[in-house]
């Protein structure tokens, strides 16, 4: 099986043009395929061109690792299609995967491509009311998982077939994945079985504001789409590609799965339990990692430890989830003489805006639109088209851009009519953040729509503020939210984590206070601080959510620090 000639030429198109941002953007179109299927007709390709690569390299904490070649995960993942079909799973059937970064989920995964099963990801981490609620509105019909997480599943009323994965006494009522040992000869399955308008993925998204949303994506949206991510890293065949995220969440199929095999590249997974930043250099360093994506907050824990000291040949450092403070940067250019480049995209696409390879990074900005993304900004009050800061929206014509979702849905076979509407209203996609953009087309974050408020008649970006207190030494992460006030109506306040060495007091506070006095306008100002732990989704996102609701709540007696506190 060849690599499909379409895709690759869109592929080679932009590693061709990797460091020229114009021509690439300008001359990119995407390819247009009634029928695909990623497995068949391009992994499979990879591991006829390059058998022996490593498409598959996993270290656990001991130090232990397993190396699976392009052939051997083709073969593995041929083997564990047949197990799923032999649990009678087609065409449009749907599977629930609750794994973590273990080998079957990367043989799993593919082997549902193949036979056009749609998978439902999800993370162990969830409760048994999230599996429950995952299994009802995706209609599973078949749910792999860790056989030691069976109990997590009690909750789930509906009869579907049970797969245990990595126990040796496999739960009452499950089949061993060790079974799929036995399917590694068998008939020959369908090629090319799939439509490109298939649905391949549902996605529940993290849920930062609301209840989590259910997104389809299908085996061109995301197995295509996912070129605008490999061109945003930079990844080039032969790279070892590492990449922090959860398995169970998009990010993770974005670069822990489509886009470096789109490169050809090797997909690097380091299986910790608990962060050790030390032991993360040193799995840098130990497997020459040359393209390195981490979240925010990986990135801020990291540049606590002594970035200096480790010896990494990473040509490529990137981040996305949230944007990253400019200081954060700027560290880490001292320490490795790299720039972190920053992206953007959601659950719903694949990267839409980003710094790609070559093109001037502006501090704080995360990019340009990527090529295949057509973006306007939409002021949410009036709907005018073209301001300098606005809603984030992409266009739906001429051509709606391949890595786009085919929508909400309510459950698995309806799509959900609100959400929709919303979602596509005046015929574009609008993504719910509001962004800046300047005279160079370079978008620079706001927040999200819920997000941003106004304090003394002044629109507030909590993004802005956090960047300008993280600076401070004594700050690990900030999360700013309007706080009532009798004047103002509102004004900034900021739950901060101290970083370590840093006592939780009014000294702290007034020095932090001080800080954003002196670097922040006044109507800016962060006027009140509290210190503790930030709630976050468990993908590790910020939720602003519930800190409102706290503000909005009588809190009477909260350990907060006031400007009027202290005598300035």
């Amino acid at each position: 099986m060849k690599l499909n000639p379409h895709v690759r030429a869109a592929r080679d198109f932009l590693l061709r043009y990797r460091d020229d941002y114009d021509t690439a953007y300008a001359g990119f179109a995407w390819p247009q395929l009634p029928r695909y299927n990623f497995a068949t007709e391009w992994f499979d390709g990879l591991a006829e061109e390059n058998p022996d690569g490593i498409a598959l390299w996993l270290i656990e904490p001991d130090g232990a690792e397993t190396k699976l070649t392009f052939a051997g995960l083709r073969d593995r993942s041929l083997a564990a299609a047949r197990l799923l079909a032999d649990a009678g799973l087609g065409r449009g059937d749907r599977a629930l995967v609750v794994l973590g970064n273990c080998v079957p989920l990367w043989e799993i995964m593919l082997g549902a491509i193949r036979l056009g099963v749609v998978v439902i990801p999800a993370t162990p981490q969830l409760s048994p009311a999230d599996l429950a609620d995952r299994v009802e509105r995706g209609a599973a019909r078949l749910l792999v998982a860790h056989g030691a997480d069976a109990a997590k599943f009690a909750e789930v009323e509906v009869e579907l077939g049970k797969i245990a994965v990595g126990e040796d006494d496999v739960p009452p009522g499950w089949r061993g994945y060790a079974e799929v040992d036995r399917f590694g000869d068998g008939d020959p399955l369908p090629v090319g079985g799939t439509k490109g308008s298939d649905p391949m993925l549902l996605y529940f998204t993290s849920g930062t504001t609301a209840l989590p949303k259910l997104v389809e994506h299908t085996h061109t949206s995301y197995p295509i789409g996912h070129l605008s991510t490999m061109y945003w890293m930079g990844l080039q065949p032969g790279d070892v590609h590492l990449n922090i995220s959860s398995p169970g969440w998009a990010k993770h199929a974005w670069s822990n799965f489509f886009a470096p095999w789109l490169a050809g590249a090797t997909v690097l997974v380091y299986n910790f339990a608990r962060f050790d930043a030390g032991a993360l250099l040193d799995v840098l360093q130990r497997a020459r990692v040359t393209t390195f994506c981490a979240p925010p907050t990986v990135w801020r824990m990291l540049i606590q430890a002594d970035l200096g000291s480790a010896r990494v040949e990473i040509r490529e450092a990137l981040s996305a989830g949230e944007p990253l403070n400019p200081e954060v940067i700027e560290q880490v250019r001292a320490a490795w003489g790299v720039t972190i480049r920053d992206g953007y995209g959601q659950t719903e696409t694949s990267a839409q805006v980003g710094n790609p390879p070559g093109a001037a990074i502006k501090l704080g900005s995360m990019g340009r639109p990527l090529p295949g993304y057509r973006v306007v900004l939409v002021d949410p009050a009036s709907g005018e088209v073209g301001t300098d800061e606005g809603e984030l929206c992409l266009e739906l014509e001429p051509r709606r851009p391949v890595p786009l979702m085919t929508g909400y849905k309510s459950d698995a076979d309806t799509f959900d009519p609100e959400l929709n509407e919303h979602a596509f209203a005046g015929n574009r996609y609008h993504t719910g953040d509001v962004v800046g953009l300047d005279a160079d087309g370079y978008l620079t974050y706001v927040g999200r729509a819920d997000d941003v408020f106004k304090a003394s008649d002044y629109r507030i970006s909590p993004f802005e503020l956090e960047s300008v207190l993280i600076e401070h030494p004594a700050v690990a992460e900030a999360a700013v939210v309007p706080a009532p006030d009798p004047i103002r109506l509102a004004v900034p306040k900021a739950y901060v984590v101290l970083s370590a060495g840093h006592e939780p007091d009014a000294d702290t506070a007034r020095s932090i206070l001080a800080y954003a006095r002196e670097h922040l306008a006044p109507y800016k100002r962060v006027r009140r601080i509290e210190f503790g732990e930030l709630p976050k989704t468990i993908s590790g996102k910020i939720r602003r959510v519930e800190l409102r609701a706290l503000e909005d709540d009588d809190r009477t007696g909260a350990r907060e620090f006031k400007e009027t506190d202290f005598e300035w």
